[in-house]
């Protein structure tokens, strides 16, 4: 017993102690949680995978920062250097919280802005402004430990931002564009919209320059925010998810139009029991539009 308790009681031993628990602690900890998860979500993608995905890392590598810490205390050798060890622990540290800060934002408003199967994206540009904040206000924090005066540094990045802003005139348009896109929301991720006649499709991402369309044969279509922004759009996806669809066909002037209208009812009624996707109670509706050249 004294045996042991005088191995304890070296610091080295303890150091090592220390920095094994720490690993295998984090390693443990990551494998039950996985399996968790996984048991949970059946194998399957699910919300709580991503959870896990985001914040897992962040945490566990807090810890193990944590243990390195308190473990290096142990050594008296370094008593004449724990003021350096303290500063770099604590800029490593601040940084770690700020990315986690960041993951648990992004996770949180991926389930907030989750919208249907397929479309699971959260806008990107409101991720990244929110992450860019939280990085600077760690930033400040890490100055005011250091007792760093930063009202010299804030003059000068307010005269490089005057001069940046001049030179990026149109890139901060489509930044700012795209804040307006997000916070009066007249599309969200997954919308089916229209720009113009040849401008359609599905709302892939709100970027922080440009907005992805999905067009319906299957193309990426890139338009800057501040153009999309000034566009007449129409949302097909509001106020609700159903949407009507014209079909527009020529009929001869010959033909018996109530018999015309007739067949077109049946065949549409008798297509929307059938195609996966259509509202099975919806009442299809026929119109005459215009007389033309030949029908």
């Amino acid at each position: 017993m004294a045996l042991l308790e005088d191995q304890i009681s070296d610091e080295y031993l303890r150091f090592l102690i220390i920095i094994v628990g720490t690993v295998i602690f984090v390693t443990l900890s990551y494998i039950i949680l996985k399996l968790i998860v996984k048991k949970i979500s059946g194998g399957k993608k699910s919300y709580g995978k991503f959870v896990l995905k985001q914040l897992s890392k962040p945490v566990f590598f807090l810890v193990f920062i944590i243990g390195l810490y308190t473990s290096l205390k142990t050594l008296s050798e370094l008593d004449e250097h724990y003021q350096i060890i303290d500063g770099v622990f604590f800029v490593i540290t601040i940084f770690i919280i700020a990315l986690l800060i960041s993951r648990i934002v992004s996770v949180v408003t991926s389930g907030w802005l989750k919208v249907k199967k397929g479309f699971e994206k959260t806008p990107g540009l409101l991720n990244k402004a929110i992450s860019v904040i939280i990085f600077i206000v760690a930033i400040a924090i890490i100055f005011a430990y250091f007792k760093i005066d930063i009202t010299p540094l804030i003059a000068g990045v307010g005269l490089g931002a005057l001069a940046i802003g001049l030179a990026l005139q149109s890139t901060l348009s489509n930044f700012f564009a795209g804040v307006h896109l997000l916070s009066d929301r007249p599309i969200d991720v997954g919308d089916y919209i229209e720009i113009d006649e040849d401008t359609r499709g599905f709302v892939e991402d709100i970027g922080w320059r440009s907005t992805r369309i999905r067009t319906l044969t299957d193309n990426l279509l890139i338009i800057p925010n501040g153009k999309l922004a000034e566009s007449n759009i129409t949302n097909f996806s509001k106020p609700k998810q159903d949407m009507s669809v014209w079909v527009p066909c020529g009929v001869a002037y010959e033909s018996d139009l109530k018999k015309v209208e007739k067949v077109t009812l049946e065949v549409a009624k008798d297509i929307q029991k059938k195609i996966e996707g259509a509202v099975k109670d919806f009442e299809p509706m026929f119109r005459y539009r215009e007389f033309g050249d030949s029908n």
